[in-house]
């Protein structure tokens, strides 16, 4: 990466990450302060509070991304930083659970990662987009690890409404960044791997091996909220301390994403995706059962934890590869798209419905409900087909008419060890799916008039 491709890669991450940080801290610790406020006893309103953020991202985070088109990438970003802000400052000066409904339905409203993703497509070259789109991915899974640690220790010192406050600050702070540290792009573009099209929906939505990928994302999502509306307490009432959860929190996590790096090696260098991708539910599902069964016992909810959260983070960072090697070439941003919004939708409905669930007939069943939406699933992925070993590749092309690009696709698509291949004009893109193992990338250079 050239220096301004690095630091627009970094300050969209950290950008990135802020905003999230401010979504997932309050998860280990909201329960317990939702029990002070007026409107407090009812679970399905404390649910509603904790996942209202999902479904305004959900409506919302694909419109975004085409309104950035229109008016430019950065304005959107501002725009949903300061809509962030102003959520997180009605949810801190909040008097009872409707005010912090309303500020979380706010929060979720700035929904900033299509439009981030397309400005970081902006800012690089093909051959670094992948990078780039990993580096800002793999913020979610850090901060949301950083957040379960640290919000236990956060309450303890300022209180829910001084996080809510601080993660306000916060999302000024990526203004800033945005503005001192991120480049503004020279051309300003749609770009296909990153952003969904109107003219993708149809192909994509009809696909049965993405539908079980998004069923997937959004039933994993219901069952991590789920989740944070009983742990919590279900630690309190085994006898430690709101404040010391973190004390949980920090080995399972540590240990789960130690657990998972040979689980993800074996999958990629043996092609065996699929058979870890199953294996993970059917774990998950399991922390799913020990979480129900253990309850009364602080080592054996640690034990759950630690067996959901190995699975989680494995699923977590396995299903975007998936996405990635099933969608069609020139759909990708589009499968993406869906995929989150998906995501988003699945944390809101876990979480209001789990709210419901377990206020009105208990812990079992909460668990019930996400161990119906596993088992759903366990039999989805046990039926989906195995994905092919490829990865995707992007190149530059030259200008050229659109005859001339349906001749060069064909061309492409024949050589050794490509799987897919599209050139768009519009874009000077040819985006292309390979066995890495056979692929001749020599010759698609040669092909491509471009050296090596």
């Amino acid at each position: 990466m050239s220096p301004a491709e690095l630091r627009a890669t970094i300050g969209l991450a950290g950008v990135y990450g802020l905003r999230m940080f401010g979504l997932f801290i309050i998860l280990p610790v909201f329960a317990f302060y939702a029990e002070d406020l007026p409107g407090g006893n009812n679970y399905t309103l404390i649910g509603i509070a904790l996942g209202a953020y999902g479904l305004t991202q959900a409506i919302l985070q694909i419109p975004f991304g085409w309104l950035s088109d229109r008016i430019g990438r950065k304005p959107v970003i501002y725009m949903g930083l300061i809509l962030f802000a102003i959520g997180s400052v009605v949810a801190a000066l909040a008097i009872d659970i409707y005010w912090v409904i309303l500020g979380r339905i706010i929060q979720g409203a700035g929904a900033i990662s299509a439009a981030v993703m397309a400005l970081a497509a902006d800012l690089t070259r093909e051959e670094h987009r992948t990078k780039a789109m990993a580096t800002i991915g793999m913020t979610i899974g850090t901060v949301f690890a950083i957040s379960l640690i640290v919000a236990p220790i956060l309450n303890q010192w300022i209180g829910v409404p001084g996080i809510f406050a601080m993660t306000g600050v916060l999302a000024l702070l990526a203004m800033i960044v945005i503005k001192k540290i991120v480049p503004d792009p020279q051309i300003s573009r749609f770009h296909s791997d990153t952003e969904a099209s109107p003219t993708s929906f149809g192909s994509v939505l009809r696909d049965t091996q993405l539908l079980r990928l998004n069923y997937g994302i959004f039933a994993l999502h219901a069952t991590l909220m789920g989740l944070w509306l009983v742990v919590p307490l279900t630690l309190r009432q085994a006898g430690m301390e709101a404040d010391d959860h973190w004390q949980i929190y920090l080995p399972v996590l540590l240990l789960s994403i130690v657990l998972i790096i040979p689980a993800i090696i074996y999958a990629e260098k043996k092609a065996q995706l699929k058979f870890v991708f199953v294996a993970a539910i059917a774990l998950l599902l399991i922390g799913q059962v020990l979480l129900a069964t253990t309850f009364d016992s602080i080592w054996g909810t640690a034990i759950a934890l630690l067996v959901f959260f190995t699975a989680f983070n494995l699923l977590e960072a396995s299903l975007p590869s998936l996405i990635s090697k099933i969608a069609p070439v020139g759909a990708k941003g589009t499968a993406i798209g869906i995929y989150s919004s998906t995501q988003f939708l699945g944390a809101f409905v876990g979480a209001a419905v789990g709210g419901y669930l377990f206020g009105n007939y208990g812990s079992y069943a909460l668990y019930s409900f996400c161990g119906l939406l596993l088992i759903v699933w366990l039999m989805l992925a046990v039926t989906m087909k195995a994905p092919a070993a490829v990865r995707s590749k992007m190149y530059h092309v030259q200008e050229m008419d659109s005859n001339k690009s349906i001749e060069l696709s064909r061309e492409l698509a024949a050589i050794t060890g490509v799987h897919e291949a599209l050139v768009l004009v519009n874009e000077r893109v040819a985006y292309l799916k390979v066995d890495m193992k056979g692929f001749d990338e020599e010759k698609v250079i040669k092909l491509l008039g471009e050296e090596t």
